[in-house]
């Protein structure tokens, strides 16, 4: 009988400081070389919601770390399971930036995040394996690709793989770009299933492209040149990477559905990693064009608007937000065939289609 690797459980941690787009209207935006924008903040303000559709955003409260967040959307999701934490085999623990406290200056990983969530989860056992990866926005997804891989060669039964990420404590708040970003975290336990009907992930694809993408998204100084020139941020190129995206992740989404032998009508749900709404849109209206059809209603759930980009927490926040009817208008039912796929620093993209 077929071994498949099915999610059993889901969880997510929304942190509980809300940072709405008005709340930007004081600051002090400057461009690259340091000088004052020539229009309004309100202008850059409505301009930038108009692109990528960010009403607000959440920040993590100054006790919580990522290591934290993640420990608690870990939590819900075995406890979603129903299962003993003890019989995991992996910990997979995707993030950018690791542990980064609140005022300070120095990322912290060591021991890895992985580490710190397996211990705060109180797990005894030594063959559970915990380690992080770093893959950009698409690291959740990267984590369930590598998860599937130890099932199918018998070396797991069971994973858990976590997302979590506080990129509120490396924003350069001089850049009007800073406004994209979030913070959060979410999870899912991963299990071998031996089923006579396919269900479960069908397929996966990923790529890496650095030849001349490598740099799109990395750390720079600040837009303040009073500012330490030792202090670094996250930057990024967003026309470069809208335009990657673009002209990729569609590709890789087709290349995902083609290998599962799933029709493109019968996929129900896409879940993309919430980066820009606009984006999101092109990327998935191009998607049905390679099959020639028009992007139906309703196919992509959104939680960009009110949490904002999370990185590796958008994607499984979003599907727990989904299975647990927080998204208006949205749900999965038994049987339904899901494209997960996200896009992000490195220039990587990946893509699952997934069978509930």
């Amino acid at each position: 009988m077929p071994m498949y690797s099915k999610i059993t459980g889901m969880g997510s941690y929304i942190p509980t400081i809300v940072k709405k787009n008005e709340d930007f209207l004081e600051s002090e935006f400057l461009n690259e070389d340091g000088t004052p924008m020539n229009y309004p903040n309100k202008v850059v303000i409505d301009k930038f919601k108009a692109i990528t559709g960010i009403e607000e955003r959440r920040y993590a409260s100054s006790d919580l770390n990522s290591s934290d967040l993640g420990y608690l959307a870990a939590k819900k999701a075995i406890e979603d399971a129903g299962i003993n934490q003890e019989e995991l085999d992996y910990i997979i623990l995707a993030h950018n930036f690791g542990d980064v406290k609140n005022t300070a200056i120095q990322s912290d990983i060591l021991p890895s995040l992985a580490s710190r969530v397996k211990h705060r989860l109180g797990i005894k056992n030594p063959n559970c394996v915990a380690y992080d990866i770093l893959f950009g926005c698409p690291g959740w997804i990267q984590g369930v690709i590598q998860a599937e891989a130890y099932i199918k060669s018998g070396m797991a039964k069971k994973c858990l793989v976590i997302g979590s990420e506080t990129l509120s404590r490396v924003l350069d708040m001089h850049d009007r770009d800073s406004m994209i970003y979030s913070d959060g975290a979410g999870a899912c336990v991963i299990e071998a299933t031996e089923q006579e009907n396919s269900v479960g992930i069908l397929s996966s694809v990923a790529q890496t492209d650095t030849f001349d993408e490598c740099y799109y998204l990395f750390f720079g100084n600040s837009f303040d040149k009073t500012e330490n020139p030792d202090v670094r941020y996250i930057k990024m190129f967003g026309r470069k990477i809208y335009e990657y995206a673009l002209n990729n992740v569609p590709n890789a989404m087709k290349d995902a559905l083609d290998k599962s032998n799933v029709a493109i009508k019968d996929v129900k749900k896409i879940f993309i990693h919430q980066a820009n709404e606009k984006m999101d849109q092109a990327i998935v209206k191009r998607f049905y064009r390679l099959y020639k059809m028009s992007m139906p209603k309703n196919i992509m759930p959104m939680s960009i608007h009110k949490l904002g980009n999370s990185s590796v927490a958008t994607v499984p926040t979003l599907i727990d937000m989904v299975n647990k009817g927080l998204v208006k208008d949205q749900e999965i039912n038994k049987g339904d065939v899901v494209i997960f796929a996200s896009v992000g620093a490195g220039m990587n993209i990946n893509a699952i289609v997934y069978k509930y």
